[in-house]
């Protein structure tokens, strides 16, 4: 089996080395970077198979970091998990939205946080870019290789989570989904979020489809669909 890339984002140098050095005896090749605008040059150039990024960087922070790898397509598949000291749950929330696929808090336990990468790698074996048909109806159109989402021909910019729920249900137009297939679908297994998060989810997204909006329709006691037409 070839070996995973993986860059190690973080300033402070002696957890970037025990980071460094745990993960190679794992049979990892492991970059370092020690700040966020060296980490973006290196993900450009390197396209590493899973980015270990600290949030509390200098210059450009963690979550800039992230949310710049997420707006490229070059880059946007590229699975991140956040390691953090703070543990402060409004950044973590952040992280996750923009597209993080997990998060660590320091201090961290060794055989746990390599755990956590393997399942990362994992999922996101499955995931890798590939050229998907593009979603389209009469006033609404998907574009997921290029994350872009078009209403009557005008981009309308979503969060990493509201494309991934409207891209699920568009998959499928007519089927309901419950609250948890749609968490599953869109972080995977073993997220701390909620079947209420998507309800809020849906209010944001609901509110940027303006006259699409009324694709998305709440099926009670359910979850959601996206209905065929608008007449329906």
């Amino acid at each position: 089996m070839s070996q995973k890339n993986i860059l190690v984002v973080e300033d402070e140098k002696d957890i970037q080395e025990l980071v460094r050095y745990n993960l190679s005896r794992e049979g990892y090749r492991v970059t370092c970077a020690g700040s966020g605008e060296e980490a973006l040059r290196t993900v450009k150039s390197l396209l590493p198979d899973l980015v270990v990024l600290d949030l509390m960087l200098p210059g450009v922070d963690g979550l800039e970091v992230c949310r710049q790898m997420k707006r490229e397509p070059a880059t946007a598949h590229i699975p991140v998990i956040m390691l953090t000291a703070k543990g402060d749950e409004s950044d973590i929330v952040t992280g996750l939205e923009i597209g993080a696929d997990d998060y660590v808090t320091k201090p961290f336990n060794l055989k746990v946080f390599i755990t956590r990468i393997r399942a990362v790698l994992r999922r996101s074996k499955h995931e890798a870019p590939q050229q998907e048909e593009v979603l389209q109806f009469p006033e609404l159109v998907i574009h997921p290789g290029r994350r872009e989402v078009l209403v009557e021909d005008k981009p309308v910019s979503l969060t990493y989570t509201e494309f991934g729920i409207l891209k699920y249900l568009a998959t499928r137009p007519g089927w309901v989904f419950t609250r948890n297939q749609i968490v599953e679908a869109v972080r995977g297994d073993g997220y701390s979020v909620t079947e209420r998060s998507v309800d809020f989810q849906v209010v944001g997204l609901r509110k940027k489809l303006a006259v699409a909006a009324g694709r998305i329709e709440t099926v009670r006691g359910v979850g959601y669909r996206l209905k065929e037409s608008l007449n329906e």
